[in-house]
């Protein structure tokens, strides 16, 4: 039943580029909506259960969970820009590169050893990467755009994760996902403000995908991941999150009649296959 629960949890997730394909907002109005409805959402639970959690943390973690929140922002609003220009299964694909970000990180920043499988699932995420990179050229450079913009998306995807990880030792998911929400839907309303982009008249549809975004996407998708790791395999969290490109491509396919072409699949399998491949030698299974 766990297993099924989190499954379902990344069939949410990926509903997250239908509700961008459907929307008309600009991108950073959009992941601020999102973000905005999310912490909105979490916050009166997150006050009401850990309120002395909250009186007590400290100022370094609550500077972490600024530093995490921003990082996630960009990431929603990179994610969100990439579809305007490439296809879903290319940006999602690409989007679920980041945790080879984390893993070149970790070697780079944190000093860490990683054993040769993982450095060979880096380079077969690599490699496919190229390859839906070199078969996006061939339809237009918007879609080569998009892929770059998705890239640097999974990126930002990285450092967000990378500092979670630090504060998660002392705080729990509740307050640190408040927190992050929070000072995620700040930053963008900073970016956007000085930007000067508007931030309304963009139609009822527009807060209703971001409302859906955050109900089915962030607290019905990647809460459940989080809860899901208290009584699961962490190997099992990281490879069945590879399913949401399968999807993603879906939706697409059904919603929008986007047929990846055959390259794409082909560097879509390629990453997948070193993403599991990552997961499984960090974990250090067999």
């Amino acid at each position: 039943m766990k297993r099924l629960l989190v499954l379902l949890g990344v069939a949410g997730v990926s509903l997250s580029a239908v509700f961008v394909r459907w929307s008309t907002a600009p991108s950073l109005v959009l992941a601020l909506y999102r973000m905005a409805f999310s912490a909105a959402l979490l916050a009166p639970w997150t006050f009401l259960r850990c309120r002395g959690e909250l009186r007590t943390i400290s100022r370094k973690d609550a500077l972490l969970c600024l530093m995490s929140g921003a990082f996630l922002g960009l990431h929603f609003a990179a994610y969100f820009e990439s579809l305007r220009w490439t296809s879903i299964a290319s940006s999602v694909v690409l989007v679920d590169t980041e945790v080879l970000f984390v893993a070149l990180g970790s070697v780079l920043l944190l000093k860490k050893k990683l054993p040769g499988r993982a450095w060979l699932a880096v380079a077969l995420a690599f490699g496919g990467s190229i390859v839906i990179a070199l078969a996006d050229t061939a339809t237009g450079p918007d879609a080569l755009r998009g892929d770059v913009i998705a890239l640097s998306g999974a990126l930002c995807m990285a450092v967000y994760t990378m500092i979670g990880a630090v504060c998660r030792r002392r705080l729990s998911t509740a307050v640190y996902t408040c927190l992050v929400y929070t000072a995620a839907a700040v930053t963008l309303l900073v970016i956007t403000l000085a930007g000067g982009t508007p931030l309304a008249g963009y139609g009822a549809v527009n807060g209703l995908t971001a409302l859906g975004m955050a109900v089915f996407c962030t607290l019905l998708g990647h809460s459940v991941f989080s809860w899901g790791l208290k009584y699961l395999p962490p190997a099992f969290i990281s490879t069945v999150k590879l399913m949401e490109p399968v999807f993603a491509s879906v939706w697409g396919l059904v919603l929008f009649a986007e047929r990846p072409g055959l390259l794409t699949v082909l560097g879509g399998a390629v990453i997948i296959c070193g993403i599991a491949l990552y997961s499984r030698a960090a974990d250090g299974e067999t």
